[in-house]
């Protein structure tokens, strides 16, 4: 359970947390709040301060109906992102399924691509193989943003979500890419219903059995508007109870934006955690986690 980098080898005994920096005007739930360089940059520093693990940095909106930026619009806004985030002694992630910025990004020293799309674009698959220890999270998403949520006809979602990652996994490893660098993400909000999304999240661990460290995004989702009837500035503790029902079947990385109030929640079930691991050795009762 470590993921390699480009300059980090994370250990995923612990469930870590990836803060989300969108430097985008639309993105779903912050768009335009850090949409120039300075504001991002300043919001990196503010979600390390709040117990960030990693920053994962992007300049395409990926929201239903979103337009895609050019990869020199993209570029632009991040670049300068990146190049603070990679001063704060900690992984950082772009977000991005183009090519050309993968490579620049990759040529920055980013230590993590991570791709909606799964490498899936001519030329994204190369970009990442030739670089020697680039961590790599592959997503599941049907069709683009535009129009992934009229593609919601699975008959086994789980079973064909996980058929998808196996395959772009076994692509990733054909080109070179060692095993120790894949993270897969079962792509929660991204073309599946809310009840596609709560059974990916409640069978994890057969998501698991492929062999790769898990990584999650259900913060502020939909998904989360539809249980609570909330909207999306008001999912703060579906966010966090999503969270905790991940990593309690498995996963080993979460995307969120709400970074304290989820580290807060992961000391508490750690703490449960641990003290249920003494006394299953003590006096033989059940593993709480």
């Amino acid at each position: 359970m470590r993921w390699q980098t480009t300059r980090f080898d994370i250990d995923l005994t612990r469930p870590r947390v990836m803060g989300i920096v969108n430097v985008t005007p639309d993105s779903f739930s912050d768009g335009g709040l850090h949409a120039d360089a300075a504001a991002a940059c300043r919001h990196c520093d503010t979600l390390l301060a709040e117990g960030a693990d990693m920053l994962d940095i992007g300049g395409e909106s990926t929201r239903p109906g979103a337009a895609t930026p050019t990869a020199e619009e993209e570029l632009a806004r991040i670049e300068p992102v990146l190049r603070h985030a990679l001063t704060l002694g900690v992984p950082v992630s772009v977000d991005t399924s183009q090519p050309l910025v993968m490579q620049a990004a990759l040529d920055l020293g980013v230590d993590i691509v991570n791709d909606v799309r799964a490498l899936q674009r001519p030329g994204a698959l190369a970009a990442v193989a030739a670089h020697p220890r680039a961590g790599l999270c592959l997503m599941h998403m049907r069709g683009e943003p535009g129009n992934m949520q009229s593609q919601t006809d699975y008959a086994d979602v789980v079973a064909e979500v996980g058929n998808f990652l196996r395959a772009r996994a076994d692509a990733a490893r054909a080109a070179g890419i060692a095993q120790g660098r894949i993270v897969l993400d079962p792509g929660i909000g991204f073309g599946k219903t809310p009840a596609q999304n709560l059974a990916l999240t409640a069978r994890l661990p057969v998501l698991m059995s492929l062999g790769y460290p898990l990584l999650l995004g259900w913060s502020r989702k939909s998904s989360l508007g539809v249980l609570t009837g909330r909207p999306v500035g008001e999912r703060l503790a579906a966010s966090v109870a999503a969270a905790l029902a991940a990593v309690s079947r498995g996963a080993a990385v979460l995307r969120v934006h709400d970074v304290a109030a989820t580290v807060d929640a992961l000391k508490v079930w750690q703490a449960v955690a641990s003290v249920g691991r003494d006394d299953e050795g003590r006096n033989g009762l059940p593993l709480v986690s």
